[in-house]
């Protein structure tokens, strides 16, 4: 990832629950919530866990609410600032700065990895997605909450035409940094299909377990399984 994308995101790190959470209309705390509440059924106490591209730890404790003690759980995230609001916010994980690309675990670490919309700020998706496999223990978990680029009419409607005028403008009101949120729009236009990040992910020995939409496709869980 580029330094001036991780300049970017340090910049807001101050207002990035606040913007991400009012810019999904206080939905994303539903959708976490129903991804950490069906893989919770799925995986072992206990579990070992990675929250990639974790930036400030919500998916890593909305996680821990569901599936109680883990033995291990990291959140890793490129932005340094990020990973400090973090830490601000609890002591049951501890925080790593790492490149997804390039995931400084052994092999087999983790039972589950959480990514939370993160999958569209790396530079190498199929990179990422190997460095997942590689981290993974066979049949380990890994879940997906990300805004793919829309399928449908009305959600393409709102991203090629409201939202490039509506997120930057409320981006730069309440952080000051219109330029991070042009490029958040951009990076959910430019990015690839729900389908074509499933059919990518089985290429490196995942198997799709469940993809769902989540408010007629506004974002999607996909939940994948290492063979």
């Amino acid at each position: 990832m580029s330094r001036r994308i991780r300049d970017m995101f340090n910049e807001i790190a101050h207002r990035y629950d606040f913007l991400n959470h009012a810019l999904s209309f206080f939905r994303d705390f539903a959708w976490r919530r129903a991804c950490c509440r069906n893989l919770s059924r799925r995986v072992p106490a206990r579990s070992r866990v990675l929250d990639l591209c974790g930036g400030t730890g919500d998916f890593a404790l909305s996680f821990k609410k569901y599936a109680g003690e883990t033995s291990l759980m990291a959140v890793g995230d490129f932005s340094e600032q990020m990973l400090l609001k973090a830490k601000e916010k609890s002591n049951a994980y501890f925080p790593v700065e790492l490149d997804a690309g390039n995931i400084p675990f052994r092999d087999s670490s983790f039972d589950v990895v959480l990514n939370g919309f993160g999958m569209r700020n790396v530079s190498d998706i199929s990179r990422a997605l190997a460095e997942v496999h590689r981290v993974l223990a066979r049949g380990g978990y890994f879940t997906t909450l990300e805004f793919f680029r829309p399928d449908n009419i009305c959600n393409r409607f709102f991203y090629q035409i409201l939202a490039p005028l509506f997120i930057p403008v409320a981006g730069a009101f309440f952080s000051g940094k219109k330029e991070a949120y042009v490029y958040l729009v951009n990076s959910i236009r430019n990015f690839i299909s729900v389908s074509e990040y499933t059919k990518l992910a089985e290429t490196f020995g995942f198997e799709k377990v469940a993809v769902k939409a989540c408010d007629g496709g506004i974002a999607y869980q996909v939940l994948l399984r290492k063979k």
